[in-house]
């Protein structure tokens, strides 16, 4: 199973076990059955200084993935660390369902263009 640790410093609320069991969907559906991820939920103040640090653009964004492991294969025993999903609820609101696939799929080695669009497609 995938092992979902959830941290809240936004003060907004979210439904942390739809958010998990979405998220689950998605890997399974990408053939990701066991693995650790965490989902922060961040205010729009952190987000922006993070997607200034890692992206180089000072703006808010709605979610942001840091992968580890991806689907990169693992010494036996080895514990899969798929990455972070930062979010702020804040700027995503309720529609925060296709933020978090998009950035799921990040974690697993999707890249922008038609592939990654498919597969959210496939979520949507």
């Amino acid at each position: 199973m995938v092992e979902i640790e959830v941290a809240n410093r936004s003060g907004a609320r979210l439904d942390a076990a739809a958010a998990a069991e979405l998220i689950r969907a998605v890997l399974r559906d990408e053939g990701v059955d066991e693995g650790e991820l965490g989902l922060q939920l961040v205010g729009a103040e952190e987000i922006r200084l993070l997607k200034r640090e890692h992206l180089g653009i000072d703006e808010p964004t709605d979610a942001l993935a840091f992968p580890i492991d991806g689907r990169d294969p693992l010494p036996e025993g080895v514990p899969r660390q798929l990455g972070d999903v930062v979010m702020c609820p804040e700027v995503v609101g309720d529609a925060w369902r296709a933020p978090l696939v998009h950035a799921v799929l990040h974690l697993v080695g999707y890249d922008h263009g038609a592939e990654m669009e498919a597969r959210e497609r496939a979520h949507a």
